[in-house]
């Protein structure tokens, strides 16, 4: 089972953005750029959320088929097949339903994100989010001039919960029409409770703001572990819109598709309006091959990441055992605290780069809130992980 995803692939020369793309990505043009202990070829990439692993059989041969008809011109999301086949995912794995109607389609979460922002906010109004957070709700929000005001997540010994009377602080303000939220969350890998989610809901609906529930890596969680999409908690309410994709699920990012539920037909006139509707007859044909047929290979994914995990894990308990680190409910997104062993302020993007060859995301990554933290993601083959782990080992001070 697991000899599908212990398989190393040479990603040169295919314009990958975790091989190529870290220097644009991770760095301010304003920067120097660090002297590397590493040749660009021993580089080991840990930090941007896709995959080191091959995308599943299914998707493959949905292209392939797809392929046999060699017209390949503008393309919408026309027939039933991707509502379908999504439904029914959504049904078997949460229970939830939604119409035809209130699913539109998206190249991908972050345009999503850019369109709903501009579509709810006026010039002079807000955007909350729970920090620390997904860099691209911050940048979404300022890639069409709103402003971006934050509420920080608690921590106690690595656990991870909202400030509500926050929450409610900043809500109240009338020129916040709009909370982002990471449902699980990422970079912390928390998936809200029941409990959770109704506050959050409550605390909004009575402030007159809408949320975007961003709820991507929803399929990617621990094995006994539930999720519970925002929507079905508030039957009927049209203040949710719900984005989900297959770009974290199945290793198809690069793919550009997902899904979005609007419920509120004023603002679904409004995206019909405004967002770029065409898409990509191959992502859409993919998009419904896999969650047709996708569902062992996630399975079997999950069990291989719960390993992983569990080996970072014992490594940081028994190399490095000042670390603070629990694993994640969600994502294959590893919060790994290095308090213990770095001065304040330390880049520790910058350094693990630098003397080990290692591209990972601190904490400056995240917005705010993040301490002297670092992302590392662990949807890659296990030996890569434990190379990369004694090499940040060795060069620690």
């Amino acid at each position: 089972m697991s000899s599908r995803f212990d398989q190393i692939f040479n990603r040169e020369n295919t314009n990958a953005v975790a091989y190529d793309g870290y220097k644009e990505y991770l760095f301010d043009a304003s920067e120097s750029f660090p002297q590397m202990q590493y040749s660009q070829k021993d580089l080991i990439p840990m930090w941007v959320a896709d995959m080191q692993f091959a995308a599943p059989p299914c998707v493959v041969d949905a292209m392939k088929d797809r392929l046999q008809h060699p017209l390949f011109g503008y393309t919408m999301n026309i027939n039933e097949d991707l509502y379908k086949a999504f439904h029914q995912w959504c049904k078997n794995k949460y229970d939830w339903s939604f119409s035809s109607e209130e699913m539109q389609v998206s190249l991908g979460v972050i345009p999503a994100l850019i369109g709903l922002v501009e579509y709810i906010c006026g010039p002079n109004d807000k955007v909350l989010a729970f920090t620390p957070s997904y860099a691209f709700f911050k940048h979404a929000t300022h890639r069409v001039d709103r402003e971006f005001v934050t509420s920080k997540l608690v921590e106690n010994q690595n656990e991870y919960t909202i400030n509500f009377e926050d929450l409610e602080t900043k809500a109240r303000d009338p020129k916040v029409k709009l909370l982002l939220l990471c449902h699980p969350h990422n970079p912390i890998g928390r998936v809200w409770t029941v409990e959770e989610l109704k506050k959050i809901g409550e605390i909004c609906f009575r402030n007159d703001v809408k949320i975007v529930s961003d709820e991507i890596h929803c399929d990617l969680l621990r094995h006994g572990v539930k999720h519970m999409p925002l929507a079905k908690i508030f039957p009927g309410n049209k203040n949710i819109i719900t984005c989900m994709a297959v770009s974290k699920t199945f290793n198809l990012a690069g793919l550009m598709v997902a899904t979005v539920i609007i419920p509120d037909p004023d603002l679904r006139r409004i995206w019909q309006k405004k967002h770029y509707a065409l898409v990509n007859p191959i992502s859409l044909a993919a998009a419904v091959g896999v969650y047709q047929h996708g569902s062992e290979w996630l399975d079997e994914l999950k069990d291989y990441l719960d390993e992983n995990f569990k080996f970072l894990e014992q490594f940081l308990n028994t190399h490095l055992p000042k670390t603070k680190f629990k694993i994640p409910q969600a994502t294959y997104l590893a919060w790994v605290d290095f308090t213990a062993y770095f001065a304040e302020k330390t880049h520790l993007t910058k350094f693990f780069l630098s003397e080990a060859g290692v591209i990972l995301e601190g904490s400056e990554m995240f917005i705010e809130n993040g301490g002297l933290r670092v992302r590392l993601n662990l949807a890659c083959p296990r030996s890569q992980i434990q190379t990369a782990l004694e090499r940040m080992r060795k060069v620690i001070p």
